[in-house]
């Protein structure tokens, strides 16, 4: 197989067909994963089209250094989102990356919809549409994976990406599960699948990618795979993983919690990394061609009835995001109950940031007076209120009444439809990430082209700026903000794993890209980086996005962040200023 991916497999779910593409130059140019994503969808998803409806278009797209260099795992997948109405953009780890690329594709295109449920079966020679009745209606996405795997051959190099109840019921937050503990969680991907009655994707292949020059692979290797393990760039992610972030970010008051109501959390050392590796890790796991493990489970230990001594044992993957948005955004301090939620979210197929900040504003507004026990079916919405959570979780799937119906559309949809948007903590529509930051990490959430923490790591600029003692200018953020994020259009075009940035600087990029015949300077890779993002951006203004009527919740002014409080002005000024660098036009 070659070292640069040039295939497209198209996959027709109208009329259960598929043809593949040889499509060299996009690649060439665009080098993989979003930079190619991106165009593709383009290309295929109409203007306009309902996030839910046939016309809307699934694409999967892997980079060159996939299957080739260590931590260049992930896969990117786009669409349109269902819970934002224009771009949707989730990436997912595991063992997707490597299967798409040794199965022999660059980018998969899943256009239309099933009548009946159907999973697809993926490899070299093409797809087999499966029958997927007996799939339909399953509670739980684990079972969904433990009944295919049982079914597939291809054990050991396959992937299997896998939708919820969640995303059957087209809940506009479902994730997309796969290899169990990892998920392409944000924007709702799991509602779009749902929407085509597509259930399951598997994909599997054994074919190997040959370089050119085999004795600078070898090294350029033994470097990267050294500095993940022997220097201190991840050992953050091997010994804590993100949940590491829980105690300096309560320290700095930047933990948000209980929906921006306070500041710092009494229950930040019991949900702590640091807590939890002590008292629960049960295993480390990693994602293919990763040596860090980053991936923590716990052990969830939990009594069967009337039975001593005897205990069921639940493996529940963890890290800061769900810590942050199913414990401190909803005053959640007790252990056991948070990886019970982790599980259910998981088990149901939810991104779980939304689900949390969701349940954020539900509280609020019960609090507040503006739904009742009428509305939320019995349950009392308090601070760390965990049995009632957990059951306002099935609720949000089943959908029972028009509160939790519009809950299921997200924490803006609910505010519009009940009040309390003041305090509804979204950013273009998706749900808040776990950073009380400052003025960078708001920013950064507005500006980003999926409205991610993961964008342009706007949050780390806030807290460089604490250190430092610095106060940045609107010019600052603005500048810095953008730059950032060009450049990790590159780093997501390689499907690079944003926690090896500091590895993947841009000299050894031109570096690695060289060996696969791309002599790419790094200002070329800046210019190309820069035009990615423009073209996300500019599907976006397509779709309706406008940077200029973004709502801001007053909550995130009212609230104060460890470099004090946010100006409204300063915010405004400084997203203009962002859209202005970027030069997309009228």
């Amino acid at each position: 197989m070659d070292a640069l991916p040039r295939r497209v497999l198209y996959i027709d779910l109208d009329h259960r067909r598929f043809k593949v593409e040889d499509r060299e130059d996009l690649f060439k140019h665009r080098l993989g994963g979003i930079g190619v994503a991106i165009r593709l969808l383009t290309e295929e998803c109409p203007k306009a089209a309902d996030p839910l409806s046939p016309d809307n278009v699934v694409v999967f797209a892997v980079g060159p250094l996939t299957g080739i260099l260590p931590l260049a795992s992930k896969t990117v997948a786009v669409f349109k989102s269902p819970l934002t109405k224009t771009l949707g953009e989730s990436h997912a780890g595991g063992r997707s990356a490597v299967a798409i690329r040794s199965a022999g594709y660059g980018a998969i295109v899943i256009k239309g919809a099933s009548s009946t449920p159907v999973y697809l079966v993926i490899d070299k020679e093409g797809v087999r549409f499966r029958d997927a009745s007996g799939l339909w209606g399953v509670a739980s996405s684990f079972t969904v994976g433990r009944v295919i795997r049982e079914r597939e051959a291809g054990a050991g190099l396959r992937t299997i990406m896998r939708i919820g109840k969640a995303g059957e019921k087209l809940v506009a937050y479902a994730s997309v599960i796969t290899e169990t503990y990892r998920h392409f969680g944000r924007h709702g991907l799991g509602a779009v699948f749902g929407s085509k009655k597509l259930k399951a994707i598997v994909v599997q292949g054994d074919q190997t990618v040959k370089v050119a020059n085999p004795a600078s692979y070898r090294d350029l290797y033994s470097r990267v795979f050294n500095e993940a393990v022997k220097s201190s760039l991840m050992k953050k992610y091997h010994d804590l993983g993100t949940a590491a972030n829980i105690i300096p970010l309560n320290h700095i008051k930047a933990l948000p919690t209980k929906n921006l109501t306070q500041q710092g959390f009494e229950g930040a050392e019991e949900i702590s990394g640091e807590s939890l590796a002590e008292k629960y890790l049960g295993r480390r796991i990693a994602c293919s061609h990763c040596p860090v493990a980053c991936i923590h489970l716990a052990a969830l230990r939990e009594p069967y009835v009337d039975e001593p001594y005897f205990y069921k044992t639940t493996f529940v993957s963890y890290d800061y995001e769900l810590l942050y948005a199913l414990g401190s955004m909803i005053g959640v301090s007790d252990v056991s109950s948070l990886l019970k939620l982790i599980h259910e979210v998981d088990k149901l197929g939810l991104d779980a940031m939304s689900t949390g900040v969701a349940l954020a504003w539900a509280t609020e507004a019960y609090m507040k007076g503006l739904i009742n026990e009428k509305d939320t079916l019995g349950l009392e919405f308090k601070w760390g209120s965990s049995e009632a959570y957990l059951k306002a979780v099935s609720y949000i799937v089943d959908q029972p009444n028009e509160f939790y119906a519009s809950l299921a559309k997200g924490a803006e949809a609910a505010a519009s439809r009940y009040g309390g948007l003041d305090y509804a903590l979204c950013f273009g529509g998706l749900e808040m990430p776990g950073y009380q930051t400052g003025l960078a990490a708001y920013v950064g959430f507005f500006t980003g082209a999926r409205h991610s923490h993961l964008d342009s790591g706007g949050y780390s600029l806030d807290q460089k700026a604490l250190k430092e003692k610095k106060r940045l200018t609107t010019e600052e953020v603005a500048s810095i903000l953008l730059k950032e994020e060009a450049w990790r259009q590159i780093l997501s075009s390689l499907v690079v794993c944003f926690f090896a940035r500091e590895i993947y600087r841009p000299g050894l990029v031109a570096e690695a890209l060289s060996l696969l015949g791309l002599h790419l300077s790094v200002e070329d890779l800046d210019k190309l980086g820069l035009e990615i993002l423009k073209e996300k951006q500019s599907f976006k203004l397509r779709e309706g996005f406008d940077p200029r009527r973004l709502r801001i919740p007053k909550r995130i002014l009212e609230a104060s962040t460890p470099l004090g409080p946010v100006n409204e002005e300063d915010l405004r000024e400084a997203i203009a200023k962002y859209f202005e660098k970027l030069e997309l036009g009228s």
